[in-house]
């Protein structure tokens, strides 16, 4: 039904769907002029990583670090998958002729020759990938630590007078092969992004049989600290119940920010940005900035 102000203007009705969307987005601007989260004492090196496909994980990867570079956080992203996305999102050139993790990874190259400044806004870099890092996997299987290959380099960047970053995200490609053990060597967090579909946890249960192993006789510091619920869309009974089912999982470790299914989200890759930039008010970048405050916040307290 439509309603007329005062002078005849056709105003919404104050409580639709709509208007009740307009209200909550309104309200969640706000956390654009909140003070900054804290920022962390000592680097804290996340791999984000489901060997599902789809999941939005390169997505939480680049749009989780470029909120908190907006923040005032100086973050590090390695894109350890072949295809490349996180590089491209965040507007780093990654043809084959150019140095990335690839060289890294076989020893031609050390990180302060790799990383490149994102066109995002912050300090935000990223150690860009290229199609070459498709076979590293088998050029690497014979190195006697093959497993520490990319925590022995980063470690030595990390400790070097360029490598004083507040957060790194290490991008894994969506199986569980040796980059992704790489990945999981290197970090001490894990972030894990689920999406609100069928079959969330099912991919999950073997990550975490992979963590627990890499945790027992690789890294005995990792921990899974952060879980992502990623393409809510809350019209749906099913993303309301996997949401659930996660949470009941996961307990405490999951974000209470929840990243909707939103257009902005989808359309900011393909002009190499991130959602945070390319619509700095749109749902989907003010959900990501949600969860870096909350994933700081929660770093913080524990520092």
């Amino acid at each position: 039904m439509k309603h007329e102000g005062p002078e005849g203007v056709v105003t919404a009705p104050a409580d639709t769907p709509l208007a009740r969307e307009l209200v909550d987005l309104a309200e969640r601007r706000r956390i654009l002029s909140a003070p900054p989260p804290p920022l962390p004492q000592h680097t804290r090196v996340f791999t984000v990583a489901n060997q599902k496909g789809g999941v939005g994980k390169t997505t939480t990867t680049v749009n989780m670090a470029a909120a908190l570079a907006k923040l005032g956080a100086r973050v590090l992203v390695i894109d350890l998958d072949p295809q490349g996305n996180a590089s491209t999102a965040l507007g780093i050139d990654h043809h084959g002729d150019l140095l990335g993790v690839y060289d890294v990874l076989v020893g031609q190259a050390e990180f302060q020759d790799v990383v490149q400044k994102s066109t995002e806004e912050g300090e935000l870099y990223c150690a860009p990938s290229n199609l070459n890092l498709a076979g590293v996997e088998i050029e690497i299987v014979g190195f006697d630590d093959r497993e520490y290959t990319l925590r022995a380099t980063l470690d030595a960047y990390l400790h070097s007078p360029d490598g004083g970053y507040h957060y790194v995200f290490i991008d894994c490609p969506p199986s569980l092969g040796l980059l992704t053990v790489n990945a999981l060597v290197a970090a001490r967090e894990v972030l894990i992004p689920v999406q609100c579909e069928y079959y969330a946890l099912e991919g999950v249960t073997q990550l975490m049989n992979t963590i627990n192993r890499v945790n027992q006789s690789l890294n005995p510091d990792l921990v899974v600290s952060t879980v992502l619920l990623t393409m809510f869309d809350g019209r749906t009974n099913l993303a309301h119940d996997v949401a659930a089912d996660v949470r009941h999982h996961f307990g405490d470790r999951v974000l209470s920010a929840v990243i909707p299914r939103a257009v902005r989200v989808s359309e900011a890759p393909s002009f190499k940005q991130t959602v945070i930039s390319y619509d700095s008010t749109s749902v989907g970048a003010l959900t990501y900035v949600e969860a870096a405050f909350e994933l700081a916040q929660r770093g913080a307290s524990k520092e």
